[in-house]
């Protein structure tokens, strides 16, 4: 595998990084139709158990067999496939190498009540189901962030030691943001920059809206205004806040939703500067041929 200059460079800012880890990256990077771009699709399914198996596969009853979630991630074209513990193993000898996966080291789901994850897998679970990356989520503004921080900062540094790539979730919420401060510009770009700071290789954050929540900010947006009504332009700003475009950023999709208003978040992800999309229930609810038909429209966007 010869790598394009781009994925060179993109190598390049993570300048402490080991051979092995910036192989993994470079594994990622290289993969499926983006491959050499800079641009990744990931395919990630750990909403089992975030929100319960019914409410995640019922849509697509395929979906309750986890070999289905890597056939469809292969057969996309896509740069890597993530999931829980479970559902990696319950495929990793069939489609060992096929793939480059990364492994969610922790997890919460709907029967808590609590703003916070349980860690459900290792650093050595990793390595012997030959991922590429472990994914760990935070919560900035729960009142158990720090901790989650402290978690992330243990399992970072093991997996930087053995060669692995750190995939961040970096998801705003807590007693003090409701549903409109989750997703406000200031606070996504905020979360992203925390994954920066944390030592992430690749950062996973919604799509920012145009509202500014935190009062103290609004005074510095004020002076320093973003044009909050144009997608593309939110979207540079959370990228330029991950040291100023020097970490690879990419978008969820989110809730289901129609084919116009997703493929609308990706031209303005693409037009951001965005690196790409971590397409969930999107992809996997709707059937193997519609699925396959979507990802091949988000994957000609970012081929541009």
């Amino acid at each position: 595998m010869q790598l394009t200059p781009k994925v060179k460079e993109i190598l390049s800012w993570y300048e402490s990084d080991n051979p092995g880890t910036k192989a993994n990256l470079a594994r990622i990077l290289m993969e499926g139709k983006l491959g050499g771009t800079g641009k990744m699709v990931i395919l990630p399914v750990d909403q089992g158990f975030e929100h319960g198996p019914a409410r995640s596969f019922a849509p697509n009853p395929a979906g309750y067999d986890p070999r289905y979630m890597f056939e469809l991630a292969i057969e996309a074209g896509l740069n890597a496939y993530a999931a829980p513990l479970g559902m990696i193993e319950a495929g990793a000898a069939t489609y060992a190498g096929a793939i480059p996966t990364i492994l969610k080291v922790n997890s919460s789901n709907s029967l808590s009540t609590t703003k916070d994850q349980a860690v459900t897998a290792s650093v050595s679970d990793a390595l012997r189901l030959g991922c590429s990356a472990i994914g760990f989520t935070i919560y900035p503004s729960s009142e158990y962030q720090f901790e989650m921080m402290e978690e992330l900062r243990e399992l970072a540094e093991e997996a930087k030691a053995a060669g692995l790539a750190v995939v961040v979730w970096s998801y705003p919420r807590g007693p003090m943001l409701d549903k409109v401060g989750e997703t406000a510009l200031d606070i996504c770009a905020y979360a992203a920059h925390m994954a920066a700071l944390l030592g992430a290789h690749i950062i996973k954050v919604k799509p920012p809206t145009s509202a500014i929540s935190l009062e103290a900010a609004k005074p510095t947006y004020q002076k320093n205004p973003v044009q909050v009504d144009d997608a593309a332009k939110r979207i540079a700003h959370v990228v330029q806040a991950c040291f100023g475009g020097r970490r690879l950023v990419v978008f969820s999709g989110g809730e289901a939703k129609g084919n116009d208003a997703l493929l609308a978040e990706v031209k303005a992800i693409h037009q951001g500067g965005g690196n790409g999309s971590i397409i969930g229930r999107n992809a996997f609810q709707r059937s193997k041929q519609d699925a396959l038909a979507l990802l091949e429209s988000i994957i000609a966007v970012y081929q541009g």
